[in-house]
């Protein structure tokens, strides 16, 4: 990770929450996902963040925009499938909308597109339960790994892996202070 993003004022963000989800998650459990405060989350994660990440170049995080979708395991799998040639469901996909090797300029005007995330509830949910803590923590484990590899982050080995995820502790412990 090798690439500085500065953020020098607050980031402005649009981020646009999709609930996709189709499947038996309880109402208990969907009125608990649906009064995640999303927004506030990734915008809270962006401002608090100085990353190095890939592109090569440092540039200024000023206006940014990026997308959030929960769904279930099948629509999860289906896409895993389609993009990734992986059939089988996943917990969380990022798609990010710049590439590595991409040098943006300087005086971009416009929102910079961060990418999708998409989270599957289905599987958040059952490593929540697997790992003794709740689906809104498993959500924000989730979610912020997802946006860290919408900003070029990235686990090959057990190392880098490890350096994700102490940064993704740091952003959900900035949830509660």
């Amino acid at each position: 990770m090798t690439m500085n993003i500065t953020v020098e004022q607050p980031v402005n963000a649009s981020i646009y929450v999709e609930n996709a989800y189709q499947g038996n998650l309880g109402q208990d459990n969907l009125k608990l996902v649906e009064s995640i405060p999303w927004v506030n989350w990734i915008q809270t994660w962006l401002n608090s963040l100085s990353l190095t990440t890939e592109l090569g170049k440092d540039y200024e995080l000023k206006n940014c925009e990026l997308s959030l979708r929960l769904t279930s395991d099948r629509q999860i799998q289906s896409l895993n499938h389609q993009y990734r040639l992986i059939d089988q469901s996943t917990d969380v996909l990022a798609f990010a909308a710049t590439e590595a090797d991409i040098l943006l300029p300087q005086d971009i005007t416009e929102p910079q597109c961060l990418g999708d995330i998409i989270i599957s509830l289905d599987t958040a949910l059952r490593q929540a339960r697997e790992q003794k803590h709740s689906l809104i923590i498993e959500l924000a484990w989730l979610s912020s790994h997802g946006l860290l590899h919408l900003l070029g982050w990235d686990h090959p080995d057990d190392v880098s892996l490890q350096q994700m995820l102490g940064k993704q502790s740091e952003l959900i412990k900035l949830l509660t202070s």
